[in-house]
């Protein structure tokens, strides 16, 4: 039976929950990419503070860690944190991000809030490129930095308001298993965004992107290959699909965000040496763990592809970038 304190509860949160998540200023700098590190791209309704959310994460984070497999050679976990950090650092994100690498065959990385990011194996598989590899990176990060998580675990919890103890929805969520990774029962909530989540965490990974020197067209060049796989592989792609969805409009409306709203620079890092490096030691590992299974899909180079270390002649590493002053 729903008390009175949840009834009053339920219409004060139904007001604040109407109202538009942006307005004035805040919209125009969401629409600046010079203002990102200035501007609040969190705004909602949340039951959590920025406290409560970051220990909800550390807590559905240790979880995924004891269920699936956590990659732990040191000079991969470096790579992807390394390649993380720098694009937290040019987003909006008000928490310091974790970035792990499981493996798994499935091209996907996931967020859980408070900023910790879990990245698949199988997304380096097909991010030939350093900038494609970002633009997967800098998509999870903006769904922490627009504190997507918790804002849907809210609507969630107002959804059932009268069903569930007002000392749970006041309290915080705990003892919640997350094992998406490893194929068990993580919270729908924490797996699933609405369609204005996923269009917003695309418009604002492109901007990190581009802040943090990349060509942001690599985040259009993984979406092709992911609707290309939604395409001509559903089943070997399937938890990807439920979580991120992808089309052609979708991809379109990216592009044309690009267009709009990103001011050019002479040129985009594209790759690095190190990448490169980094994804061929992660291929070989993998090919080493399951050479001979025809039965599940293999991370394996393309014919024809070099594989050497791509360090320049002096030992340092190399930088492909795109120049667009041609």
């Amino acid at each position: 039976m729903r008390t009175l304190s949840a009834c009053i509860l339920t219409a004060s949160m139904i007001a604040l929950i109407a109202a538009p998540a942006f307005a004035g200023d805040d919209k125009n700098k969401k629409n600046d990419p010079s203002q990102i590190g200035d501007r609040d791209v969190g705004k909602c309704l949340n039951f959590y503070s920025v406290e409560k959310e970051m220990a909800l994460g550390k807590q559905l984070a240790e979880e995924v860690a004891r269920e699936a497999k956590v990659v732990d050679d040191p000079i991969l976990s470096e790579y992807v944190n390394r390649i993380g950090q720098n694009l937290a650092r040019n987003s909006d994100a008000k928490v310091p991000f974790t970035f792990r690498l499981l493996q798994n065959d499935v091209p996907n990385a996931f967020a859980l809030p408070g900023g910790y990011i879990f990245v698949h194996t199988g997304l380096i598989g097909i991010a030939a490129e350093e900038d494609e590899f970002a633009g997967a990176l800098a998509h999870e990060i903006a769904h922490v930095a627009a504190r997507h998580l918790t804002c849907r675990e809210t609507k969630a919890q107002l959804a059932n308001i009268g069903t569930i103890p007002l000392s749970i929805l006041l309290g915080g969520w705990a003892g919640v298993a997350a094992r998406q990774a490893a194929g068990a029962a993580i919270p729908m909530t924490f797996l699933s965004f609405s369609r204005h989540d996923e269009s917003e965490a695309d418009f604002l990974g492109v901007q990190y992107m581009w802040a943090a020197g990349y060509d942001p067209t690599g985040a259009i060049s993984m979406f092709e290959k992911l609707e290309t796989l939604q395409r001509t592989q559903p089943t070997a792609v399937s938890k990807l699909l439920s979580t991120h969805p992808m089309d052609s409009d979708r991809i379109a409306k990216t592009q044309a965000e690009i267009d709009k709203i990103l001011p050019s620079k002479p040129e985009y890092i594209v790759t690095t040496s190190d990448y490169a490096n980094m994804r061929q030691r992660l291929l070989t590992m993998e090919n080493r763990r399951k050479p001979d299974d025809p039965n599940k899909p293999q991370l394996r180079r393309a014919p024809g592809v070099d594989d050497t270390d791509k360090t320049g002649d002096d030992g340092r590493p190399t930088l492909k970038r795109r120049d667009l002053t041609q």
